[in-house]
C-alpha cells in the first residue's frame, strides 16, 4: 500500500518515482485526499532533488489525464499550437494567429490571462469592444472550421491538477523548478488537443528565466516531453531582455498588432519574432518544406492584407467589433498622456523589461492577484529601444493613464528601467537557439 510520506521521503532522497506513484500523488491531491502540507513537502523535494526526464514525462501525462482532453480530431489537417513562457510587450499571438490562419493552417488556440509583470492574451483581446474569450467547445471547433482560427480561454475542466498545483507552488516558493514548470506548460498544451507544438521560451530581464542556459534547459525539457508523448515539438529561445514590442498595455498591444498586420509597422522585434514563430508553425503543419518558405508566405500574407482581414473575422466571430482593425480609435482610450524625459544624453544601453512591466501594472494594466480588475486603456509606449541615441529632455516613454495619481510611482519605476551610457553596446540576438528532437542549434 502506497503512503504519501514514503513517496515524499523517496523523492527527498533523490530516488526515482514511477508513473503509478506519481498518479497516486496527483490524483489524491486533485481529489482532496492529500492535504496541502504534504503536497508542499513533495514539491519542495522535487525542487531540491530534481526529476529525471522519464519522471517529468510521467508527471506531465498524469496531469494531462487529471481532467478532460480536448478532442480536435474533427478539424481537418494538422493542429499546431504555440506557447510563450511570457514576457513584456509579447503580442505574438495576436499577430501570428491570424497570419498563420490566413496562410492556410487552422489555429485552435487556448490562451491565458496576465499575472504579475507579464501580459495575458485574453486580457488584450478583451480590450476589443464586445469581444468574448469564453467560447464553448463546440463553438470553438466550429469557428476554427469556418474561419480557420479561434483564440479562447482554457475551459475549467482541462488539467485541474495544474490549477491546484500552480496555486500551491505560488505560495510555497516552488515555482522556479524546471520539471514543475515544464510539466505545467506541456500538460496544458497536450490537453488542449494539439498535434504539434511550437514553444517560445523567453530569456532575459523580462522573462521568468533570466539566464540563457536556464531557458535552454527548460526548452529542451519541454521538447523532450512533447516528443515522448507523440507530439512533434520545436522550441525557439527568444530574447526578453527588453520588451518585445514598443506598446505595453492591453489595448495598446492590440493597436501594435493591428499596425503590424495592416502594414503601418514594417519592422521591429515583435514583427520579426512573430514571423519566425509563425514560420515554424507552418513547417510543423506541413504547409511548407522549411522555415524560409514559411516566412516568405507569411510576408506575402502581410503585404496582401489577408492577415488583417483574418483578424477582423476572428474578432467578429467572437462578438467583437471588427471595425477596430480599420479604425483603432474604437479601442479604449486613456484620458491622459505624458512623456518621461531623459535626464541625460547618450545611448540606451539596457531596458529592464520586468521594470517596464511593473510600471504598467502601477498604471492599472496588470494584476497582482487573479481577481484584480485591469484598465484596458492604460500602459506605456517605448520611445527609445536599446542602442538608440537620446538627448536630455527627449522622452524615453509615453505614459497612458486614466488616473494621474499613479504616475509618480510609474515614472520612478520606468526611469529605473533605463541604463544610459556614452556609447551603444553589442546588440543581443532576437533568437538565441532553436531546439528540436533533443538537439540545440544556434540561430
Amino acid at each position: 500500500m502506497m503512503r504519501v510520506l514514503d513517496l515524499i521521503l523517496k523523492k527527498k532522497q533523490g530516488l526515482y518515482l514511477t508513473r503509478e506513484e506519481l498518479q497516486f500523488l496527483i490524483q489524491g491531491y486533485v481529489e482532496n485526499r492529500i492535504p496541502d502540507y504534504q503536497m508542499s513537502a513533495f514539491l519542495m523535494a522535487v525542487c531540491f532533488a530534481g526529476m529525471t526526464g522519464d519522471e517529468t514525462g510521467h508527471l506531465t501525462d498524469v496531469m494531462v489525464h487529471s481532467g478532460k482532453v480536448l478532442d480536435l480530431s474533427d478539424l481537418p489537417g494538422i493542429k499546431v499550437d504555440k506557447h510563450s513562457t511570457g514576457g513584456v510587450g509579447d503580442t505574438t499571438t495576436l499577430v501570428l494567429a491570424p497570419l498563420v490562419a490566413a496562410a492556410g493552417l487552422r489555429v485552435a488556440k487556448l490562451s491565458g490571462r496576465g499575472l504579475g509583470h507579464t501580459g495575458g492574451t485574453l486580457d488584450k483581446l478583451e480590450s476589443i469592444p464586445g469581444l468574448t474569450t469564453s467560447v464553448e467547445t463546440e463553438q470553438f471547433i466550429r469557428q476554427v472550421n469556418e474561419i480557420g482560427v479561434a483564440v479562447a480561454a482554457q475551459t475549467g475542466d482541462l488539467v485541474p491538477a495544474d490549477k491546484k498545483l500552480y496555486a500551491l507552488r505560488d505560495v510555497t516558493a516552488t515555482v522556479d523548478c524546471v520539471p514543475l514548470i515544464a510539466s505545467s506548460i506541456m500538460s496544458k498544451k497536450i490537453a488542449s488537443g494539439a498535434d504539434r507544438i511550437v514553444l517560445d521560451t523567453k530569456c532575459g530581464s523580462g522573462a521568468f528565466m533570466k539566464k540563457k542556459e536556464d531557458a535552454v534547459l527548460l526548452a529542451r525539457t519541454m521538447v523532450e516531453i512533447g516528443e515522448a508523448m507523440g507530439r512533434q515539438t520545436i522550441a525557439l529561445v527568444t530574447d526578453m531582455d527588453q520588451p518585445l514590442g514598443n506598446y505595453i498595455g492591453n489595448a495598446l498591444e492590440v493597436l501594435e498588432a493591428i499596425e503590424i498586420l495592416t502594414g503601418k509597422i514594417t519592422g521591429g522585434a515583435l514583427r520579426e519574432v512573430s514571423l519566425e514563430l509563425g514560420a515554424q508553425m507552418l513547417v510543423l503543419g506541413e504547409e511548407v518544406p522549411d522555415a524560409r518558405a514559411g516566412r516568405r508566405i507569411l510576408e506575402d500574407v502581410l503585404t496582401s492584407g489577408a492577415g488583417a482581414r483574418k483578424l477582423e473575422q476572428l474578432i467578429e466571430a467572437q462578438k467583437g467589433n471588427p471595425r477596430v482593425v480599420s479604425d483603432p480609435s474604437l479601442l479604449p482610450q486613456a484620458a491622459h498622456r505624458e512623456g518621461l524625459p531623459s535626464r541625460v544624453e547618450g545611448y540606451v544601453q539596457a531596458i529592464d523589461a520586468e521594470a517596464i512591466g511593473r510600471a504598467t501594472m502601477v498604471l492599472g494594466a496588470g494584476r497582482e492577484r487573479k481577481e484584480d480588475v485591469i484598465d484596458p486603456a492604460v500602459g506605456l509606449v517605448l520611445q527609445k529601444r536599446c542602442n538608440e541615441s537620446i538627448r536630455a529632455g527627449e522622452s524615453l516613454v509615453t505614459f497612458f493613464t486614466n488616473d494621474v495619481s499613479r504616475l509618480v510611482a510609474a515614472r520612478k519605476i520606468a526611469e529605473s528601467a533605463f541604463k544610459i551610457g556614452p556609447e551603444p553596446l553589442a546588440d543581443r540576438p532576437l533568437i538565441h537557439e532553436k531546439i528540436e528532437g533533443g538537439t540545440v542549434a544556434s540561430h
